[in-house]
């Protein structure tokens, strides 16, 4: 089958259709959280000043450090403290300022202001707790970062599931959730190979940039993000509540941590576009993204536009993980990043000459999305019984 209509078939819809058959009989109920879930204190908050060294990946003896970031399923690194005070596996981590929730598949610390949920419900499975994350986390989508909440205010959240003899019906969620991982490793499938995504076979040039990044070979610098970058201000302002957002036309770009920060596309005048091949900035969320092509923002977007043509898709996924990584230890709505203090911020990056060295960047770059994909088709065969 030709690519084009491998790509049809992908956006063709058909791979919902079943789940959207399942839903058409589902009765629904609306359902207290302090029912379905215990709400607990972390049993020891580790604040990120304060702990000798977080990893950047697991290492003996190490559990996951969950914090507030609503990116990465809350996950900040890996930490080696007390077993003691290891929070329990098969729970909801929730953020109480930024209103991000996940499941947490093992045991785990955390940082401050993360409510542990403890299902009071028997049946429990990766599944189940998935579909009740998804529920949650939608019922939140009215709630104002920085607000903050309290155990009293997290019980009384209410939550929309699918229902039977008036009670929670958790094999619908099981079953559901198990259909939509099927149907999405299917669609990727069909994705990976209409995109030539398939190959993951390192070059000899990327193989050696990854093996002189694991040995510390890479000379890296401080720069301050004002000197490689232009701060800007949006061009206009669109507030969400004035615009129709659809699924054509520019994107709409605005403070989420999802979906590349795009909340949606509209169709307002082109002249109030910004500049594609920018990075978008969200001032009290300290979240940022590549924006590929022009864009139309909500409020409180700082756009950065690269002072070096050689800034491209690529090299910016190294500049936004080094940003990320450089803004780690603000607290999500305690306030609002201004030009002054994203323009100060320093960032390390890999150097030739003392100048940053995009084409190692690229390089880098390109390797770690080839192991990526790698993981990714391994595991698509595995699901379908292909490997």
């Amino acid at each position: 089958m030709g690519s084009i209509k491998l790509i049809k078939k992908a956006k063709s819809g058909k791979v919902d259709a079943s789940l959207n058959k399942m839903l058409e009989n589902v009765e629904w109920g609306e359902f207290r959280l302090g029912d379905l879930f215990e709400v607990k204190s972390s049993k020891k908050i580790y604040h990120a000043n304060q702990i000798d060294k977080i990893f950047d990946r697991y290492v003996e003896n190490s559990f996951p450090y969950i914090v507030r970031t609503t990116q990465n399923n809350g996950l900040r690194g890996y930490i080696v403290e007390d077993i003691n005070f290891l929070n329990d596996k098969n729970t909801l981590s929730f953020a109480q300022d930024t209103f991000s929730v996940f499941y947490q598949k093992e045991k785990y610390f955390t940082g401050n202001k993360v409510k542990i949920l403890e299902p009071k419900f028997k049946k429990q499975n990766e599944q189940i707790m998935q579909y009740l994350t998804a529920s949650f986390q939608k019922s939140l989508n009215t709630f104002t970062w920085g607000f903050g909440s309290t155990v009293e205010t997290i019980i009384e959240i209410k939550i929309q599931l699918p229902t039977k003899n008036n009670k929670p019906n958790f094999k619908f969620m099981e079953d559901f959730i198990t259909k939509l991982e099927n149907e999405k490793i299917q669609e990727l499938e069909v994705y990976l190979k209409a995109s030539n995504l398939k190959d993951y076979n390192l070059t000899n040039e990327e193989q050696k940039v990854l093996e002189d990044f694991e040995s510390d070979r890479i000379e890296f610098k401080k720069f301050q993000i004002k000197e490689l970058f232009e701060i800007n201000s949006y061009k206009k302002r669109f507030d969400a509540n004035k615009i129709t957002i659809s699924e054509i036309g520019k994107p709409y770009v605005v403070r989420t941590a999802l979906n590349n920060g795009i909340r949606g596309y509209i169709q307002e005048d082109e002249e109030f576009l910004n500049d594609g091949n920018t990075i978008s900035f969200g001032q009290d969320t300290a979240t940022m993204f590549y924006q590929e092509k022009p864009y139309f923002t909500g409020d409180k977007i700082k756009i950065l536009k690269s002072k070096n043509d050689k800034f491209k898709k690529l090299n910016a996924q190294f500049f936004i993980s080094s940003m990320t990584k450089s803004f780690s230890s603000f607290t999500w709505g305690g306030s609002s990043f201004n030009v002054g203090i994203i323009g100060n911020q320093p960032i390390q990056l890999p150097t030739n000459n003392n100048k940053p060295n995009y084409k190692l960047m690229d390089t880098l770059i390109s390797a770690i999305q080839k192991l990526v994909i790698k993981d990714v088709v391994l595991y698509t065969r595995k699901k379908l019984g292909t490997l």
